[in-house]
This record gives C-alpha cells, structure tokens and sequence, in this order.
C-alpha cells in the first residue's frame, strides 16, 4: 500500500509501481494484484497534504527485492507513506474499499422524506403543526405568520 501526494496525477502514481513492476519482472517475482482506490482525505494531515493517492499493491517477491523497493518508495518525494505486509496468499477479489464504491454507485433511493417538511423543502410552521389544529376551539382563527397574508384566516 501507498499514498502518494495530492498534487502528482494519477497517471504518475501508476508510473511509479510501473517502475516497481518492470524491477520486480527483471528481478523473477511477479504483480499479482494492482487497485488505485482514487484520491481520498488523510486521517491528519502529512508533509502539509490533507489529500492522498491511494494504490494498493500485490507483490510475489523476495526479501531483498522488498528492502529495495521500500529504500526507493522512501527517496521518492511524491510518496507521503507506504506500508509493506507479508501475507501467505494474495486475494486476487477486490478489496473491500472497491466493493463499497460499487455498492455507493448502486444505493440511489434514500428513503422517505422527513415529515418535518412541505414538499417544496419549507419547512413547517408553528401554527401549521397538525397537534396545534386540534387544541383549536371550533371558529377560532390560527395564528398568522410573518410574511403570509394577514388578510385570509386558516380554518381546519
């Protein structure tokens, strides 16, 4: 996993493990799972950048080979931070951070609209409260609101 500097474009990071992939070839491992989860907000901020390229990296390669392309990750200024871990078998699926961008893409209905408001967005006024219409006396006119008509009475 890396995170690369917001200010560098994609093309660039995928330069990067490009430059890692053809290394890795000549060296006899091999990539075998590459995903660039876009720009996304740091948790705090790092070297002044709030924003961060994120790419995640599956490597089948040799120790030495890991030393050297962490001592290069770590010369390389457009990366913030990158974090190596051993695994016994890579996962070849998508990651849980693509699978929830699919599903965010296929979520389009929210639900019902609130009750607190009109369907124009307005939202409701004091004496247009259905439980302030009930207590009213039979004949008594509501209350009126600044802005409306003075000249009309509202009668449930």
């Amino acid at each position: 996993m890396l995170i690369a500097r917001n200010d560098v474009t994609q093309q660039q990071v995928e330069g990067i493990v490009d430059n890692i992939a053809s290394q890795l070839e000549v060296d006899g491992g091999a990539m075998r799972k590459r995903e660039y989860w876009g720009l996304r907000s740091l948790a705090y901020r790092i070297k002044k950048n709030r924003r961060g390229h994120y790419m995640l990296v599956g490597l089948d390669a040799n120790a030495p080979f890991v030393t050297e392309m962490e001592r290069q990750l770590r010369l390389n200024e457009d990366i913030l931070r990158f974090m190596t871990l051993r695994l016994e078998v890579i996962d070849a699926s998508p990651s849980a951070i693509l699978s929830r961008k699919s599903d965010d893409a296929e979520r389009g209905f929210r639900g019902p609209r609130p009750m607190g408001r009109f369907e124009s967005g307005r939202r409701r006024g004091f004496g247009e409260r259905e439980e302030f219409r009930a207590r009213q006396a039979p004949g008594e006119v509501t209350p009126q609101e600044p802005g409306r008509d003075a000249g009309v009475a509202d009668n449930p």
